[in-house]
């Protein structure tokens, strides 16, 4: 790798890869790529996410997605039921403190 300064001012400085094989190399490196091969500490990882949501939630870390999708539904339902003007209220102070 190589660091160059960014012409840019306030923005950090560009790191960029040595040589063309250092960069052949870097253009594999994106997330579709990672997400293809699926590693074990991805797998692990996602696994331990969704443990500590399901936590969070007070869910049991076995849940399906399809009961996961279900429940964050209704609790964005409800939400929704207990506060209809939140958004025009929101915009309406907005518009007040312009006064």
């Amino acid at each position: 790798m190589r660091i160059e300064p960014e012409v840019a001012s306030n923005f950090p400085d560009r790191i960029l890869p040595k040589d063309t094989v250092a960069a052949a190399k870097l253009r594999e490196r994106i997330l579709t790529s990672l997400y293809n091969q699926r590693p074990q500490w991805l797998i692990d990882a996602h696994r331990d996410l969704d443990s500590a949501v399901a936590a969070a939630y007070g869910w049991p870390a076995d849940i399906s997605i399809e009961d996961a999708l279900a429940k964050l539904l209704e609790l964005n339902l409800a939400r929704a039921r207990t506060s209809p003007q939140r958004a025009s209220d929101d915009q309406s102070d907005d518009t007040n403190k312009e006064k």
